[in-house]
């Protein structure tokens, strides 16, 4: 009896342990680390793309001009301020001229001395030139005069040298005239680089523009090159756009853009892709393009973000796919196809993405195919999985 009772106890213990390893055997294959890999699975569609290529960009003035002296000065006077309207030749500052007023005085009394002695080097060139034909004269009659031997030979030597003597007279006065018309000259241009730097101690607007800083006070000592003021053309603002080299595939001139304000989000402006830099930022490995404003907005700020839109011609007709279904394996990019219930990398060849996450499939898929998009965890080539409808449960709504 003892036997038998403790045979059959044995034999429930045995049972239950049983179902116990079973019990753990369902429960990892089903749930723990051997279960199956929940994937959620979609077939390519067919059908077009409307690229787009979406940058971030700031607020710039095409035309923009710092205004200061081209030599080191104090700030005398400044008669505009930050937000003014100006016009082109408006005088917007003045720099102390310290002593070219009187600097220009003194050569202007050196110009009317120099006329003087203008005027005196052409009464002395007549006066040579009247004293020259005189002796011409006399000394043609004394020519005579010896040829009939009425006068000596040595009287004749001595209205040559008469002569002589005149039409030097007349060379050095010729001599004068031209120094001193160079002299005048000479002057001339010393007081016309005088007054260009007099001129240039007054500061006036180069085009129509609003100023947009004050950089120097009346009192201030600016040097060489340092801006007094800085303008801008309120007409000519864009948006300087940075878009990421591997996405800038289609950039142009001309395409047209959606810009969004950051200070206005809920209106967007139109505009175009006025130019592209030749110089691509090598750091950010962004390309740098210029967007401009179809009719730019009242109010708009110099320096504000902006978020830009480029609209691109819609793709040819092409199997699409999530772009999240994208993987790569061994330096390919490819997805992870279902053939007879179990996963496969197939590599793919890729077309345009659009901005809502979808991918043109060129070469690699059919129609009919099933494709992983996302899966629990990482795939490998004849991995167990489930297909599941999502991978995470929507919570039930109270």
């Amino acid at each position: 009896m003892n036997s038998q009772a403790l045979l059959k106890r044995r034999l429930i213990m045995g049972a239950v342990a049983l179902a116990l390893i079973g019990g753990m055997a369902y429960v990892s294959l089903r749930t723990g680390p051997l279960a199956p890999i929940k994937v959620t699975v979609a077939q390519p569609t067919e059908g077009t793309l409307s690229p787009a290529i979406f940058g971030i960009g700031t607020v710039e003035a095409r035309r923009s001009w710092m205004v200061g002296p081209t030599v080191a000065g104090r700030v005398l006077s400044v008669r505009v301020d930050v937000g003014d309207s100006v016009k082109a030749g408006q005088l917007l500052a003045e720099m102390d001229p310290v002593d070219l007023s009187q600097r220009l005085a003194a050569l202007d009394a050196s110009l009317a001395r120099a006329g003087s002695v203008q005027a005196a080097a052409q009464a002395q060139l007549l006066d040579a030139s009247a004293r020259r034909k005189l002796a011409t004269i006399n000394t043609q009659r004394n020519q005579d005069l010896a040829r009939q031997n009425f006068i000596s030979s040595g009287a004749l030597d001595a209205k040559l040298q008469e002569q002589a003597s005149a039409e030097a007279a007349v060379q050095a006065a010729q001599a004068n005239l031209v120094g001193s018309g160079q002299d005048a000259a000479r002057l001339k241009a010393e007081r016309a680089a005088l007054a260009q730097q007099r001129d240039n101690v007054r500061l006036f607007a180069p085009a129509d523009a609003i100023v947009t800083t004050r950089d120097a006070e009346a009192g201030s000592t600016v040097v060489a090159g340092q801006p007094v003021l800085r303008l801008m053309d309120p007409g000519s603002l864009w948006v300087k756009m940075r878009v990421d080299q591997g996405r800038s595939a289609g950039l142009a001139s001309g395409i047209k853009a959606h810009i969004v304000l950051r200070s206005n989000p809920q209106t967007p402006l139109g505009g175009q892709v006025a130019r592209i830099e030749l110089l691509a930022d090598s750091v950010t490995e962004e390309r740098i393009a210029q967007v401009a404003f179809d009719a730019p907005p009242n109010g708009l700020s110099v320096g504000e973000m902006a978020e830009v839109t480029l609209q691109l011609p819609a793709t040819a007709p092409a199997l699409l796919l999530p772009n999240a279904a994208l993987q790569r394996q061994n330096g390919q990019s490819g997805v992870w196809r279902i053939q007879d219930g179990k996963p496969e990398f197939a590599p793919v060849q890729l077309g345009t993405q659009s901005l809502d996450g979808q991918v043109q499939v060129l070469k690699g898929l059919d129609k009919n195919d099933r494709v992983v998009i996302y899966s629990q965890k990482a795939l490998s080539n004849g991995a167990r999985i489930s297909v599941v409808d999502a991978l995470v449960k929507p919570e039930a709504t109270q």
